[in-house]
């Protein structure tokens, strides 16, 4: 089951990758007079209620959610592990400081922060970004502080320091090992957080905006045609459903 998760994130990031490339069709080109046009040879996933290429927006729409995910999942990642490791290392006023801003940032939903801050952009992209960057990387710090704790107060690091090994030798040698396995855990769930915060705040239409392609506003924009043509409502959902099982499958038993 982690294999076939692996190959399925392999070939959704394929598709976002390349998709729109092979696809080679403009996804804001319309041809209103194809409208609801169902699936064919030279368009596999038929055309939208303004006659546009669906495979090709469905193509930017995964490139769109998957590389703004990975984006504010590594803004998120590397400030608030650094963070950690710091604060367990210095101790004292310092990680008291940096909890404390960790415990003010998680008194507050992560929603409603995404929330706050697309009210002063509405359809923008950095509000999204900022907000799920900032929601996700006190989790990345709580971890990191209390194994890393944990570790420098054990036999082994004092033994590396005893011995006159550096700070980088003791973040390489005892730090890293422990600490990556639980690091990458938090990244593919914080990735299909992120996926799914996208496409909610899209589909209530406080997120990005139409004719932006993204998994949330193109199912918001077809619901309303889910009777006359489901293929076009489904292949987003099944996108999105695709990509959180892949994340799931891949962490294997340890998920």
């Amino acid at each position: 089951m982690r294999r076939f998760g692996i190959v399925l994130l392999l070939a959704i990031a394929c598709f976002a990758l390349f998709g729109p490339a092979l696809v080679g069709i403009d996804p804001a080109s319309q041809s209103l007079w194809r409208f609801l046009e169902a699936p064919s040879l030279a368009h596999p996933l038929g055309l939208d209620h303004l006659g546009r290429s669906m495979l090709s927006r469905l193509a930017h729409g995964a490139q769109l959610s998957l590389a703004m995910a990975v984006l504010s999942v590594l803004s998120a990642a590397v400030p608030g592990t650094v963070l950690g490791v710091l604060a367990a290392w210095r101790g004292g006023w310092f990680e008291r400081g940096a909890s404390a801003l960790a415990d003010a940032v998680l008194a507050l939903p992560g929603l409603l922060l995404v929330l706050l801050l697309a009210a002063f952009a509405p359809g923008q992209f950095w509000p999204l970004y900022v907000g799920i960057s900032l929601a996700l990387w006190v989790e990345y710090f709580r971890v990191t502080r209390s194994a890393s704790a944990l570790l420098l107060a054990g036999p082994q690091v004092e033994a590396s320091r005893l011995l006159g090994f550096g700070p980088l030798y003791i973040v390489r040698r005892h730090l890293a090992p422990v600490l990556l396995p639980r690091l990458a855990t938090l990244m593919r769930f914080g990735l299909g957080g992120a996926v799914l915060a996208m496409a909610a705040l899209g589909f209530i239409g406080v997120g990005l905006q139409p004719p932006t392609p993204e998994l949330g506003v193109l199912m918001i924009e077809l619901l309303p045609y889910y009777s006359e043509a489901p293929w076009l409502v489904g292949a987003p959902v099944a996108l999105l459903c695709f990509t959180m099982l892949g994340l799931m499958l891949s962490g294997g038993r340890h998920a």
